[in-house]
């Protein structure tokens, strides 16, 4: 199992009035942490994209367990839980300063032939960089 982590400060533009995370903001959230987990392998966004394939996302679950406050420091921990192969899931916890978990969620991507606009197989480069993490 692959599990990354990695902090985020909220900031002003991130609240509403009463300076709670809006609900709209934890996919940047999310997808803050699946990009540096995937720079932590090795690879980014950019180097699978220069291949012609494309992650968009298929869906996206959210559980909203606790708010989050201007200021805070939070904890993203980001989870693979299997090798993917055309099918991407990503699950997300998210942790206030008291290691309270505060957000839970899943984004499932798909791996997306730029060219032919059809699904296909993770690519070679990104798996070999997975493999580590998943041997027993």
């Amino acid at each position: 199992m692959l599990v990354h982590e990695t902090q985020v400060r909220v900031y002003y533009e991130d609240t509403d009035k009463m300076g709670v995370v809006y609900y709209g903001v934890y996919p940047r959230y999310y997808e803050i942490g699946r990009t540096e987990m995937i720079r932590s392998l090795g690879v980014s966004y950019k180097d699978i994209e220069d291949t012609g394939i494309l992650l968009p996302a298929r869906s996206l679950n959210i559980n909203y367990l606790k708010s989050a406050y201007y200021d805070d420091l939070l904890t993203i921990r980001t989870i693979v839980e299997a090798i993917p192969k055309v099918k991407f899931p990503i699950k997300t916890e998210i942790y206030n300063q008291q290691n309270e978990l505060i957000n839970e969620g899943e984004v499932v991507l798909a791996f997306f032939d730029g060219k032919t606009n059809k699904p296909c197989r993770i690519p070679e480069q990104f798996r070999t960089a997975m493999e580590p993490y998943f041997k027993s």
